[in-house]
């Protein structure tokens, strides 16, 4: 799939999934433009992508720097949404539910970004380009502890539908990916992080846990393919599936 001469915008992309995409955009001729907190692991994110890449600090919860970028980038034929958090996760019974607590702050840290951020783009987007959300098989899992999570991701995946009717001829899709080895999980200590990837491989029908340049495939599949919108597409190694283990 070639995206030769086509610019994309990967917010959130200094590391695992988003770098990725990146990457896999840059390999296949787009000039990328990458964005991230902070300016040293922008760098080096550029560095490890190669190819025509430009890394820009944006703090993708900021409305301010978000309507100033895409002032100054267009136009833009593809926008994909990586930016990701861990706030919003835990147990109900002890989930800080204040206007400042840990739900609030996953909300403020992902679905307001994700949402600004489309917003925004719209005046610079290509009218029949496409926007991509990275969410989370959380949406619609069953697992203890990620309510929040199913919360937020589940927030994102509802509005494609009917985005992509709205924005059409613009294409809104989202990849949702399982479990992926990425920096996400770093915060884990090691011999912990090994062994839940280890249950969940055990757990999934291809038998291991996701890579990110799998998920970066998906992005870019749906950010190429001009017949596909309105989609939320499963990239999760079969977790989602009912295999009667």
């Amino acid at each position: 799939m070639s995206f030769t001469g086509q610019h994309v915008v990967v917010m959130g992309g200094t590391s695992g999934i988003g770098e990725a995409a990146a990457a896999r955009f840059a390999a296949d001729g787009a000039e990328v433009v990458v964005t991230g907190r902070d300016r040293a692991r922008l760098d080096a994110a550029v560095e490890r992508i190669g190819g025509k890449v430009e890394g820009h600090v944006l703090d993708g919860t900021d409305p301010e720097q978000i309507a100033a970028f895409f002032a100054g980038h267009g136009p833009i034929d593809h926008v994909v949404l990586a930016l990701s958090g861990s706030s919003g996760a835990g147990p109900l019974a002890g989930l800080d539910l204040g206007a400042e607590g840990d739900l609030a702050a996953g909300f403020a840290g992902k679905f307001w970004p994700f949402v600004r951020i489309l917003q925004a783009a719209l005046p610079t987007l290509r009218r029949d380009g496409s926007v991509t959300f990275v969410t989370a098989a959380s949406a619609r899992a069953a697992f203890p502890g990620t309510s929040g999570l199913a919360a937020i991701n589940g927030a994102l995946e509802a509005m494609v539908p009917p985005l992509a009717v709205e924005l059409a001829p613009l294409r809104v899709n989202a990849v949702s990916p399982g479990v992926v080895d990425t920096p996400w999980w770093h915060g884990m200590p090691d011999d912990a992080r090994a062994t839940f990837f280890d249950g969940m491989a055990a757990a999934t029908p291809v038998g291991r846990v996701g890579r990110p340049g799998e998920i970066a495939d998906a992005i870019a599949m749906l950010a190429g393919n001009g017949f596909v919108t309105g989609v939320v597409f499963d990239c999760t190694g079969g977790a989602n599936l009912a295999t009667g283990r």
